[in-house]
């Protein structure tokens, strides 16, 4: 099995613990993106994969393809070229303090890459999946006609094509954002938490347990289903008490029924990524043929772990996994 993620890596900027912009004299470095983070989290659960990006000719860059390839991560279709590399400085949030982000990637070598440096024929060789975000359809005009490209090839090799809407407010606006990835929802058979980007509109918070709220969420999951085909659609839910503790459930759509996973309750060390477990946990259980249940709830247990682990990368193991998809949260030390 072999997964292809297209994205943009970034170089991450934190101060020291959970000091604020304004105390840091110095950041720590850290490497990450939405769909490389999907890229380490599924190889660290033993599957195939190669990300595809464009990054500068120079030392940092090279810093996180090797951060990458630590993880196994193929890395032979990355483009090297252009200007700079993306940055973004994260403050992370404690108790009723929110963690905030500020990016430094207009212009980054991916947004001004050009449409023929990649080959999706041979990319695609010997491919199962394919994941994309709404995040890199943002970066640029170009980008978005790149995964339109992608997309429409990977459907014509009958790749399984997934994507996580992912939509950043500081990235483009509902309007565009709705023009562009209308474009491409056709070619998609998984989607991610298409909320919000598509003009449906939850005005409350939409629990697991309130049947109103689910009610609300599986009739526009209808209509988003209608228009654009998907085969199996997924929403990760979230509750957050503040920001070092979250609620984490989902909603699970796999073509026929509905499926409800329990509450997960997390203690937060570094939030970013959380979703992007999710999504690596729901392609690892379909390319494992997992049952919906099974599947969603592994899911699930994939993002809480996430939320454990400093950096954007989960690095959390099936079994890791599986235990805490199973009930077993307690955190007693394993000998």
């Amino acid at each position: 099995m072999k997964v292809i993620t297209f994205g943009e890596i970034m170089a991450r900027f934190s101060p020291e613990g959970y000091k604020r912009f304004l105390q840091a004299d110095h950041f720590e470095i850290n490497y990450g993106g939405a769909e490389a983070n999907v890229a380490v989290a599924l190889s660290s659960f033993g599957i195939e994969t190669e990300f595809v990006t464009k990054l500068p000719d120079n030392e940092i860059a090279q810093a996180a393809i090797n951060k990458l390839r630590s993880f196994d991560v193929g890395t032979k279709y990355i483009v090297r070229g252009g200007r700079r590399m993306g940055t973004y400085f994260l403050e992370k949030g404690f108790d009723a303090r929110p963690s905030k982000v500020i990016y430094d990637r207009e212009n980054s070598a991916i947004s001004q890459a050009e449409i023929g440096e990649f080959d999706w024929d041979k990319i695609f060789e010997g491919a199962d999946w394919f994941h994309f975000t709404g995040i890199t359809a943002a970066l640029s005009d170009t980008c978005a006609k790149m995964c339109y490209n992608a997309v429409r090839n990977a459907k014509e090799k009958g790749i399984i094509v997934s994507c996580d809407t992912n939509y950043r407010k500081k990235l483009w606006s509902i309007e565009k954002a709705n023009e562009v990835m209308s474009k491409l929802m056709p070619y998609v058979d998984v989607c991610i938490n298409p909320l919000g980007m598509f003009g449906f509109i939850v005005e409350d918070k939409i629990s697991v347990t309130d049947i109103n709220s689910t009610e609300k969420l599986k009739k526009i999951n209808s209509e988003l289903i209608q228009k654009f085909k998907f085969k199996k659609t997924a929403y990760l839910l979230r509750d957050n008490v503040n920001s070092n503790g979250n609620k984490l459930s989902a909603v699970y759509f796999d073509g026929k029924d509905y499926y409800y996973t329990k509450e997960q309750e997390v203690n937060i060390i570094d939030r970013v990524g959380g979703g992007d477990s999710f999504g690596a946990g729901l392609i690892y259980s379909m390319l494992n043929m997992f049952g919906p249940q099974k599947a969603i709830e592994f899911a699930v247990a994939a993002s809480c772990l996430k939320h454990t682990i400093a950096g954007d990368f989960n690095m959390t193991t099936v079994d890791e996994v599986n235990k805490l998809a199973n009930g077993d949260s307690s955190g007693r030390v394993q000998r």
